[in-house]
């Protein structure tokens, strides 16, 4: 008895006990009967938050040390009704089992889709410029090559496909932060404009990234759709003035908490016309051109994301592409003063490439936020032939003939990432990084060229094999105290370049190099911010560049690779400064630019045919180059907003030009002038784009940009302008949209230009800017919330904060 009274006088309560509790459960789905991962568990007091959790991927819940006391558990997820439940912790309720938890889901709208935004956004982080891209740039055309002009500080010349960044084409293009080997026109043609997400221009990247790329990166991030359930969207889209241009997409998408299977079609079938004339002075003779490209490509997406469970993750996908062109015209040269000296030049492609990317991808989440470490696999193949014919008539000791290009290329890319939050207020990056790169091109040709001696002998078969090992390794270190953010960092990279052509070594090139980098972001208030950056970044010499097989050959143009070309740094300053207004906001920012052993055009007399010029490239000696920009959304009313921008670029270029001295009635090889030309290329662009919402299922926009004059070591470009207007209604409860779009409505997108060297000539090209454009969207699903987002490497940027 004595040991029972004992025993039950311990077993009792103590008066001063702290008492807690435990509450657990499972979240249901009540129509389809699946747990619901993720959802937010709260323990409410009255209107304070006393502690709370999520579910797992079982849509389980456990939430421990719950003080005594009466509460409410709300349980909330995006695309469900909140559900509310009385909970209460006391010596008798310390363990309390909720059960099933059913969720029902909100009336079916838009939850089930991607919500894409009305107008355009655009965000400045630490490291980058986002556009999040909405509906008034998707209008303005079929493909992401159709709304790049409507990109603040960047261009893509319509005619030859170069993208531009900051008034400079040595710039990486990359679609959900990886690399390609489709050509980037080619590229941006396939991909619709309705995928695209958001377009991030990381003109100062940190040293986590490659520092390819003079003036930065160009990061296109698509649409994922990952809610539960099956759910997707189509589109189509056709332009037109001259010939037929469409393109299509499908994406489709099944998630249901333990993965994520995804696939992306897209395709562009188009036919592009080209034409223009080019005059020549001296002879006074006249070239015209007229060209069409026939081009059919299909891109086809799939992939799979594994949740293992809340800490592992693995994704693996592949892209398949195929590409088939047909470009084809004719070349007709005139000369006014003596008729017998007239030639024609047709010619014709077959044009076949297929790419493939294979990707891996594992990630593993520790115990605190944000502390992961990632390891990813990317294996890039592209196979290229093009067969290629010319045909003369007229004056050229030429005779018809074919060429034959086989490209193969295939890169290897391996990541590992490491992040770690030291604490609130401190990051750690550290990663490590091997890309290897091979490229084969076989060269033959049915024609004849110029040996040595200046005797026409058979061209000679070529194989020039090319390939570039880089191994590299980061760290950087982010602190945010108060009002100000820094973030530092340096990358180390061993690079090995090895040439061959007809397997005999044409050059080598090994060298290590460091680059730094670092941001100082300032924000005295929530609607001021003020940025400082630099960065070293590296141009490396292309494929073409180097490649000593003639590149593109006109009757008066041929083009070749310099073995000796070495790789050109630019070292970056930047500064940008964010003001938030009460109706919009608006950024400044200026950039300057060091350039060492700067790589540009060479022009050279042929010596064979003194009425040909042969180009190529060459290093030059360093030079400067600055920039200015500005942008603005305003709305004053709220059926009608504007976004505005102006930037200004200039750089000082150096090349090579020879010219035949025009004094000289008939001149010969002893009379070729040679020249090194210093030229100040200043270039501005303003663009504004126009919002009117008429109802809430109509909108207008109106866009016009100008191009003002630039120049080059060959060219002075003169000025371009161009005006679209468009249309968007939105159809089947928001589900679906049509757009129509007018192009260049006053057909002024022409390119017209001068030069002088090495010979004295103005011409203009055109091409089918002047479209009508007609498209369809519709997004269709059956989910109900969102899934966990994997994370992308790219996507770990830092808030600078400043919306603009």
């Amino acid at each position: 008895m004595l040991t029972l009274c004992t025993t039950l006088l311990f077993a009792q309560p103590k008066p001063n006990e702290v008492v807690t509790g435990s509450v657990t459960g499972v979240v249901m789905d009540a129509d389809l009967n699946q747990p619901i991962p993720y959802a937010t568990v709260v323990i409410n007091a009255g209107e304070k938050t006393v502690t709370g959790g999520i579910t797992n991927d079982d849509g389980v819940f456990e939430i421990n040390k719950i003080p005594e006391g009466i509460y409410s558990l709300r349980v909330q997820f995006m695309g469900y009704e909140a559900f509310e439940r009385d909970l209460k912790i006391d010596r008798e309720h310390r363990t309390n089992d909720m059960g099933k938890l059913n969720l029902s889901a909100v009336p079916a709208e838009l939850d089930a889709v991607n919500i894409v935004a009305e107008r355009t956004t655009i965000e400045q982080k630490i490291d980058r410029k986002v556009i999040n891209v909405g509906k008034d740039l998707t209008t303005a055309g079929a493909s992401a090559a159709d709304i790049m002009n409507n990109i603040p500080s960047v261009n893509l010349d319509q005619q030859s496909g170069a993208l531009t960044l900051r008034g400079n084409s040595n710039v990486q293009v990359m679609v959900d932060g990886k690399l390609s080997n489709i050509p980037a026109d080619q590229l941006l043609k396939q991909l619709p404009s309705n995928s695209i997400k958001k377009i991030e221009l990381i003109t100062n990247p940190s040293a986590k990234y490659n520092p390819d790329g003079m003036s930065g990166i160009i990061n296109i991030v698509l649409h994922k759709n990952v809610n539960i359930g099956f759910n997707g969207d189509v589109s189509a889209g056709l332009a037109y003035e001259k010939n037929p241009q469409f393109n299509s997409g499908l994406n489709l998408n099944y998630r249901n908490g333990k993965f994520n299977l995804y696939s992306n079609y897209s395709n562009s079938i188009a036919k592009r016309a080209n034409y223009g004339t080019i005059y020549r002075e001296g002879d006074n003779s006249t070239q015209f051109f007229d060209m069409l490209n026939d081009q059919n490509s299909h891109l086809l997406k799939v992939g799979l994301d594994v949740y293992l469970n809340d800490k592992n993750t693995l994704s693996v996908f592949t892209s398949q592409n195929s590409f088939k062109g047909a470009p084809g015209g004719n070349i007709n040269i005139v000369y006014a003063d003596d008729m017998s000296r007239n030639l024609m030049q047709d010619f014709g492609a077959d044009m076949d490439n297929y790419s493939q990317q294979y990707n891996f991808d594992y990630k593993l989440d520790f115990e605190k936020e944000g502390h992961n470490i990632e390891f990813e696999a990317d294996y890039n193949t592209f196979d290229a032939d093009e067969d290629t014919f010319f045909d003369f008539t007229g004056a050229t000791p030429l005779a018809d003939y074919e060429d034959f290009v086989d490209t193969k290329r295939d890169r290897t890319t391996l990541n590992l990432d490491y992040v770690n939050p030291l604490s609130e207020s401190e990051k750690l990056e550290v990663g490590l990084q091997a890309i290897l790169f091979n490229t084969d091109i076989g060269y033959s040709s049915t024609g004849q060229s110029y040996n040595a001696a200046g005797n026409l002998v058979p061209t000679p078969n070529t194989l020039f094999d090319y390939s570039r090992d880089i191994y590299s390794a980061y760290v950087t270190y982010g602190k945010n105290y108060e009002k100000w953010s820094y973030q530092a960092g340096v990358r180390a990279e061993q690079v090995n370049v090895v040439a061959d052509t007809n397997s005999v070594r044409a050059f080598t090139n090994d060298y290590f190099e460091l680059y730094p980098s670092a941001y100082v972001t300032f924000n005295p208030s929530e609607k001021n911010q003020y940025q400082v950056s630099y960065s070293r970044r590296i141009d490396r010499p292309g494929v073409g560049q180097v490649n000593p097989i003639r590149e593109w050959s006109s009757p008066l143009v041929t083009q070749y690779g310099n073995v000796n070309l070495r790789p050109q740094f630019t070292n970056s300053l930047e500064a940008n400064y964010t003001r938030s207004l009460g109706k919009g906001s608006i950024t400044a920012g200026v950039f300057y630019r060091i350039i060492e052993d700067q790589i540009n055009q060479a022009v050279y007399v042929d010596r064979f045919n003194l009425d040909r010029a042969v180009l190529t490239n060459d290093n030059f000696d360093s030079t400067t180059a600055y920039g200015f920009e500005v942008s603005a959304n305003y709305k004053p009313f709220s059926w009608w907003s504007v976004n505005a921008s102006f930037d200004l670029f200039s750089q000082t270029q150096t090349g090579i030009s020879e010219a035949l001295d025009t004094d000289i009635d008939n001149p010969t090889v002893d009379d070729i002038i040679l020249t090194e030309r210093e030229v100040t290329n200043s270039v501005f662009n303003t663009r504004v784009i126009n919002n009117f919402t008429a109802t809430k299922k109509l909108t207008f926009t109106a866009f016009a940009m100008f191009r003002g004059p630039g120049q080059n070591i060959q060219f002075s470009n003169k000025s371009m302008f161009m005006t679209n207007v468009g249309a968007r209604y939105s159809l089947f409860e928001g589900k679906g949209t049509i757009s129509l779009n007018y192009n260049d409505i006053f057909n002024t997108m022409k390119a017209r230009f001068t030069a002088v060297s090495p010979y004295a000539l103005e011409g203009q090209f055109n091409w089918e800017s002047n479209t009508v454009y007609v498209g369809f969207n519709y997004r269709f699903g059956d989910s109900k919330f969102r899934a966990k987002k994997r994370k992308n490497r790219d996507d770990n940027e830092a808030d600078g904060g400043g919306l603009f």
